[in-house]
């Protein structure tokens, strides 16, 4: 399953933000145990970076991106992308990029704690909590 999990979701485990981090984390061990091919949008790696570096300082920020690259994909932000995410209504256009990125991606599904942000998604969207569940659903089924 080729998931883009968004921004919110990696911050949610870097910064250990209650009640969220807990299926952030247990996503991320999904993902590194390959049940999951995930990536972040290229665009997300510079926000986490900046945010990261405020919040833990820079050595620690550029670990932590080290890190997530080690186990995501990056989505790619191009001029196309940025074309269709101006076309396609998000009121955020950040939201729209991430929804394009993960299109051109190939993504099944985009996993963020604000559905509600991808309201006109073409793809399916799915809180942490919902994707775990769908996870453990096939995992029982053996799918």
């Amino acid at each position: 399953m080729r998931v883009l999990f968004d921004t919110n979701v990696i911050l949610d485990v870097l910064f250990d933000r209650p009640p969220f981090a807990d299926a952030g984390i247990r996503l991320f061990s999904e993902v590194e145990r390959e049940r999951i091919h995930a990536c972040l949008c290229a665009s997300s790696v510079t926000t986490i970076h900046y945010l990261a570096a405020k919040v833990v300082g820079l050595q620690a920020a550029e670990s932590h991106i080290r890190k997530i690259l080690s186990i995501f994909d990056v989505a790619t932000v191009n001029r196309g992308v940025l074309d269709a995410a101006l076309e396609i209504g998000f009121q955020d256009f950040e939201d729209g990029v991430t929804h394009e990125a993960a299109s051109l991606y190939g993504a099944e599904m985009i996993v963020t704690r604000d559905p509600r942000d991808f309201r006109r998604s073409l793809i399916p969207v799915l809180s942490p909590v919902e994707l775990l569940e769908l996870i453990s659903a096939r995992s029982e089924t053996g799918n």
